[in-house]
C-alpha cells in the first residue's frame, strides 16, 4: 500500500478519535425575563457550542404581547432592537450574525424593510433568505430569525 495513503489514513483516524474524545456538545437555552413573564413556550435563543440560534422575533414591545405602532418600518426597527438585545444577552452581537431569515406579510414592502435592515448591518451582510408569509404572530408585518456566532 502507498505510504502516503497509509499516513493520510492514520491522520484521519487520529483526528476523528481526538474529536470524539475531546468534544462534548454544549447546549444552553436562554429566555429573557420579559419572555418568561409572558409564559410563552419557547426560548429566545439556544446556544449550541459557539453557535446561537434565535427564535423568530416580531416587533413586540418588550415584556408585552403587543406590537409597536407604526406599521412595517416601526415593527422592523423593533424587531432588530429585540434581536440585538437577545444577541448581547447571549454573548454575541449584530456583527456576529451569519444567517437571517425574514418573513414579511406583504412582499411589495420589501424595500421598506431593507431601509431598516441596512441600518443594523451597515458593513458585511449576513446570508439571508426571505419569504412572503401570511398570519404572523400577533398579526405582525414582519418576523425575523437569525443565527450568530458567539466569539470565543
Amino acid at each position: 500500500m502507498n505510504k502516503t495513503i497509509c499516513f493520510a489514513g492514520a491522520l484521519l483516524l487520529l483526528f476523528t478519535a481526538c474529536q470524539t474524545q475531546s468534544h462534548k456538545t454544549e447546549i444552553e437555552h436562554y429566555q429573557s425575563e420579559e419572555m418568561a413573564s409572558l409564559g410563552l413556550p419557547f426560548s429566545d435563543a439556544v446556544r449550541v457550542d459557539n453557535m446561537l440560534y434565535l427564535s423568530g422575533v416580531v416587533g413586540m414591545v418588550p415584556g408585552k404581547m403587543e406590537l409597536v405602532p407604526g406599521g412595517l418600518e416601526a415593527e422592523a426597527k423593533q424587531v432588530m432592537e429585540n434581536i440585538k438585545t437577545v444577541l448581547e444577552a447571549s454573548g454575541s452581537s449584530m456583527e456576529n450574525v451569519v444567517k437571517v431569515t425574514v418573513f414579511i406579510d406583504d412582499i411589495s414592502l420589501w424595500s421598506d424593510f431593507n431601509k431598516v435592515y441596512v441600518e443594523y448591518f451597515p458593513g458585511k451582510k449576513p446570508a439571508r433568505s426571505a419569504l412572503g408569509a401570511e398570519g404572523l404572530a400577533l398579526g405582525a408585518a414582519v418576523e425575523v430569525e437569525c443565527i450568530a456566532v458567539i466569539p470565543e
